[in-house]
């Protein structure tokens, strides 16, 4: 007699949960049909246009941090400078490549990669954590991220490394430690802000990923090192030491550049030294499962970045589908599915609308936080020993082996 009851209990809950995901999913057909217009004329290299230059003027022996023809000058509102290639000296070699083409032609061929990547990325989480309908839901929602088509303007580099973090995170799921360790490696080449993952895993005691990504990622800087000499990372300083007015830019979802809107950026600077030694503290005392440690470490390597654009916040998919029918998660979403263009819009709007609609991407990625924080059990009490199994965290099949 219990059955039907405890079935009938369920069910509405149940009811609501896809209702929300069908709704965010009608949206976000909608914002992908707009995207698209804004998006397909590829009229500009923009960022791409920068890593092209950075990596031919390496080739040429010269500065990759310099600006070129095809460095991106951007003028947009709220903001008017030089994009210059803020990624570490290894990015000028991974783009080399693209330097043998056209560089139109580089373009199209880079917009190719980084949709195929994401969609590869995506197509794991969903195999893993969704089926039937529900996946059917989920992918448009994914694709109608703000990130996404950000990233696809821009030609950024976003979504191959998305495809690294999430691979990486199905195999610490199966305690594939060592390749789990090397793609984390990739991942802090190219985004030093993500050391925060692994060295969280080594203060909850998973010390072979952590150890192995270290190893990886030291491994892969030395490269260009070798190849254009160690003057090539004082050049990388020299770009990114400066403080520029980008930090105030709406897109930077970031506690730094939520604080800078406010007029007190050193105010984030302590949010963001407070979250990273809070989240220590945590690992340390409550020894927490590597997936726990990889939520938590994922979305503070973005708040806690002084440059969190919201491309970064594509990183957050694993946690966001794992965690999908949380109603803090379905907001986030929403608030993450708007076009940078409507946030952007607001950047010359009075105080009270920069630390709200413009910094909307920031706090959705606070509230996210918040969300997987709040389910920390018994947060008081230490964890001793052995991790034990890894908690499910949103399965609906067995992962296939």
């Amino acid at each position: 007699m219990t059955t039907p009851t405890t079935h009938m209990e369920i069910a509405p809950t149940r009811w609501v949960e896809l209702l929300a995901l069908t709704a965010l999913a009608l949206l976000s057909l909608v914002i992908i049909a707009t995207e698209l217009q804004r998006v397909l004329p590829a009229q500009e290299l923009r960022d791409f246009g920068t890593f092209f230059a950075s990596a031919k003027a390496a080739a040429e022996g010269l500065n990759p941090y310099g600006i070129y023809p095809l460095t991106y000058h951007a003028v947009i509102p709220g903001y008017e400078g030089w994009n210059e290639n803020l990624n570490p000296p290894i990015s000028a070699l991974l783009f080399q490549p693209f330097t043998l083409l056209d560089p139109d032609m580089s373009f199209r061929v880079w917009r190719g990669v980084s949709l195929v990547t994401y969609l590869v990325a995506v197509g794991l989480l969903l195999r893993r954590y969704a089926r039937g309908f529900e996946a059917i839901l989920l992918l448009p929602l994914c694709l109608g991220l703000a990130g996404v088509w950000d990233t696809l303007l821009l030609g950024q580099i976003y979504t191959p490394l998305v495809l690294c973090a999430v691979s990486a995170w199905l195999l610490l799921e199966r305690d594939r430690f060592i390749w789990a360790g090397l793609l984390i490696g990739i991942l802090i080449a190219m985004k030093p802000n993500f050391l925060v993952w692994p060295v969280l895993l080594f203060l909850s005691g998973h010390h072979r990923p952590a150890l192995v990504s270290g190893a990886a990622a030291g491994l892969i800087s030395l490269v260009p090192v070798i190849v254009f000499g160690p003057e090539v990372y004082q050049q990388w300083l020299d770009v990114i030491v400066p403080d520029g007015d980008g930090k105030a830019f709406p897109t930077n979802v970031s506690f730094v550049g939520l604080a800078a809107r406010a007029g007190v950026p050193m105010f984030g600077l302590y949010l963001s030294i407070g979250l990273l030694l809070a989240l220590a503290a945590w690992a340390v005392w409550r020894r927490p499962e590597p997936m726990r440690a990889s939520e938590m470490a994922l979305l503070a390597a973005v708040l806690a970045s002084p440059l969190g654009w919201i491309h970064y916040t594509l990183f957050f998919i694993p946690v966001l589908i794992s965690r999908r029918m949380q109603p803090a998660i379905w907001i986030t979403l929403l608030v993450l599915i708007i076009p940078p263009s409507v946030i952007i819009e607001q950047t010359a709007q009075s105080p009270a609308m920069q630390l709200t609609i413009s910094s909307a991407y920031a706090w959705a990625s606070i509230l996210c936080l918040i969300a997987v924080w709040a389910e920390e059990p018994e947060w008081l009490r230490p964890r001793t020993g052995s991790a034990g199994p890894v908690p499910d965290i949103g399965r609906t099949t067995p992962f296939p082996e």
